[in-house]
């Protein structure tokens, strides 16, 4: 059985959904319906009920020693931010 779902979304993207389904001969539902299919069916590869954090953990250690009050989030930020041209901003 099917249910009715109401969103809204900017009307420039709509204008293009639109036309995009045109040319692809389906309906914007059917297009909604796929990627809500493909978003619930992704397959993680991580073990049955296994968290990432727990398989990294399981992993073999790396030759790389990092000290303990590494700050990981912090190292991903400025590599992000130099990436991206921002490390100026930093």
């Amino acid at each position: 059985m099917k249910k009715r779902l109401n969103i809204t979304i900017d009307e420039k993207l709509l204008e293009k959904i639109k036309q995009y389904a045109a040319k692809e001969e389906t309906s914007i539902s059917s297009l909604v319906e796929e990627h809500f299919e493909k978003l619930v069916s992704r397959k993680t590869g991580l073990p049955e009920g296994m968290s990432l954090v727990e398989y990294m953990r399981s992993l073999p250690k790396s030759k790389i020693e990092f000290p303990e009050d590494f700050d990981w989030k912090e190292e991903y930020y400025k590599a992000k931010a130099k990436k991206l041209g921002y490390e100026d901003l930093l």
